[in-house]
């Protein structure tokens, strides 16, 4: 930035004092620091220790109109980084951060400068998206990636050796924990790797995606649901990556034509990790999808998930049950399984014999004996359940229900005296009574087995360090029938370090549970429509997903395009079945349309 005078300093500190981020005393010594060693009233304050870089930067951002970040790794592309020439970007204290199609987005000392940004655009032959940044973390910056080469070991050694310490027991429960740094001492390849997966915890990434391409590798993390590109290892370390993962994860390094699946246990930050591994073949080299399972990270508390109010009180009505199915459906990372695990917990006790079957185990539950599949030497879904039920169990998890085979099976258990809880790949609770007659289940069956349904999405929730306020387009509101609410702000996510520029920052989970009560078995079992169960349930106003999901929207923790998004699926389903059977807008009750 700039060098700024002392009265615009002034008018600067005053408005950190007026926003609470700093006192009068702390401005007073800040301005004398300033005038007796020169240099900037922003970095004298940071020194001092009265306000931090990320908050600064976000004051003045806001005093400027523009955007502001603080630079780290995986927020710069090294390539786009060296598109503007070294000379001219320390002249102009610049740093492109990366290209999406023909806006470049640049770190900028001085975002507010349109002859700046034209000479950039002049340079680059892209529309400029300017943001900003302290000159200091700027210059640090340019150095790491404006240098001549720059290597992956050079780029290592550019960060603190606590960033990328992490242990490991070579296999689970085997074996005593080793310190990875004493072990191999100095390969970049092995310290690149713990620096994506430490990179991918602290994000609180679900998956971490090493895929190989024509001009190199491609690290891509699934944060809330989102894949983005934070890592892009030179050219030529891919074979190196995936043979380094793959001995982690005690997986053949010399099959490279086979899928393979392997398992890490790992200590970082203080905390145990376990990561599933699994590799595939394909054109261009093997591709490594790491699934990060952090129990830390996960809470099996109703309330924290989204199951709230009266939908708690009927699943936990169904769960107390001592016989009968409760099926959780949802797409896959709805979060089904932690639904499920959710559950088990309510029951877990010295007095209760709870059995899974599971592919694979995710997390490992206290007092709970849990089953993983294992194809390979018969041991699947129905073989497994067939044996428990000689096990004495009084409540039975199954992963998954895939065919008819595991459905009747699982049935027959919950009529014979024992909770089954279960998933099944709907759409939403009426969707799933029709994918089990689908499968080749009698209604009779599915009346007198299940107790209920709980159909889940999982949805971002907005940014709270950079929420705002927006008017939603018309178009939206206008499909949700709230089209009267034109002139009515909402919450949106401006987009901050914090939330990687996205506006949301984790996610919470939209429910529907549907009870098979008396009325609904009798229309079960009458072989009915998808029309027929969604009319009864119209009439006694149960709500939908949709509906639900917009709650979210009315409480400021979520956006309507959001909402929308993760719902369009079982909205479409409510449409086919409107327009198959004719069902006179059942959402017309709450002012919701498809």
């Amino acid at each position: 930035m700039a060098k700024l005078t002392i009265e615009t300093a002034v008018r600067l500190g005053e408005q950190l004092v007026r926003d609470g981020l700093i006192t009068p005393e702390q401005l007073a010594e800040a301005l004398s620091r300033q005038k007796s060693g020169g240099g900037r009233i922003g970095q004298a304050l940071v020194e001092s220790g009265a306000i931090t870089s990320t908050a600064l930067v976000q004051a003045l951002s806001r005093r400027l109109g523009v955007k502001g970040c603080v630079l780290r790794h995986g927020l710069i592309d090294p390539k786009i980084a060296k598109s503007i020439p070294k000379e001219e970007a320390e002249r102009l204290k610049v740093l492109p951060l990366f290209r999406i199609r023909d806006e470049m987005t640049v770190a900028m000392v001085e975002p507010q400068s349109l002859p700046m940004q034209d000479r950039l655009e002049a340079l680059t032959d892209c529309s400029i998206r300017p943001v900003l940044v302290l000159e200091e973390n700027l210059a640090e910056y340019q150095q790491k990636y404006l240098a001549a080469e720059v290597t992956v070991d050079s780029f290592l050694a550019s960060m603190e050796e606590s960033d990328v310490r992490i242990t490991e027991n070579e296999a689970i429960d085997e074996g005593p924990v080793t310190d990875l740094d004493r072990m191999v001492e100095g390969s970049p390849v092995i310290n690149l790797v713990n620096l994506m997966i430490l990179t991918a915890l602290r994000a609180g990434a679900s998956d971490v995606h090493i895929e190989p391409d024509r001009d190199g590798t491609h690290v891509r993390y699934r944060i809330d649901g989102q894949l983005r590109e934070m890592l892009k290892p030179p050219k030529g370390m891919h074979a190196a990556l995936v043979s380094r993962v793959k001995v982690i994860g005690r997986m053949d390094i010399a099959e490279k034509r086979l899928p393979q699946e392997g398992r890490v246990h790992l200590v970082a930050d203080r905390r145990e990790i376990d990561l599933r591994v699994s590799s595939m073949p394909t054109i261009l080299g093997e591709k490594i999808v790491l699934r990060i399972l952090d129990k830390a990270n996960i809470s099996f508390e109703l309330d924290t998930l989204g199951i709230r109010g009266a939908d708690r009180q009927m699943l936990e009505g169904m769960v107390r049950s001592p016989y009968g199915l409760i099926l959780v459906t949802g797409p896959t990372g709805s979060g089904k399984t932690t639904t499920l695990y959710s559950c088990l917990d309510l029951l877990r006790d010295e007095a209760t014999n709870i059995v899974t079957i599971e592919d694979p185990v995710e997390y490992q539950l206290s007092i709970v004996n849990q089953i993983q599949v294992n194809e390979r030497v018969g041991l699947n879904f129905v073989r497994a359940l067939r044996s428990i039920l000689r096990q004495d169990p009084d409540v039975i998890m199954v992963g998954e229900i895939r065919d008819q085979e595991t459905a009747r099976v699982a049935i027959q258990s919950a009529l014979t005296g024992h909770l089954v809880l279960s998933t099944l790949h709907t759409n939403d609770c009426p969707g799933s009574v029709m994918r089990l007659i689908d499968m080749g289940i009698e209604p009779y069956l599915i009346s007198s087995s299940v107790l209920g349904f709980v159909a889940q999405r999982l949805a971002r929730t907005i940014c709270a360090s950079c929420k705002t306020s927006y008017y939603p387009p018309h178009d939206l509101l206008k499909k949700v029938g709230w089209a009267h609410r034109t002139n009515e702000l909402f919450q949106q996510g401006e987009g901050c370090r914090e939330c990687n520029n996205t506006g949301f920052r984790g996610r919470v989970g939209i429910y529907e549970v549907m009870v098979m009560d008396h009325e609904l078995k009798r229309i079960v079992q009458q072989d009915p429509s998808e029309t027929d169960i969604r009319v009864h349930l119209a009439e006694i106003g149960w709500r939908t997903l949709r509906e639900k999901a917009l709650d979210l929207v009315d409480r400021g923790d979520s956006t309507l395009e959001e909402v929308l998004s993760v719902t369009r699926a079982e909205a479409l389903a409510m449409d086919e079945s409107e327009n198959a059977g004719g069902l006179a807008e059942p959402a017309a009750r709450s002012g919701v349309t498809g």
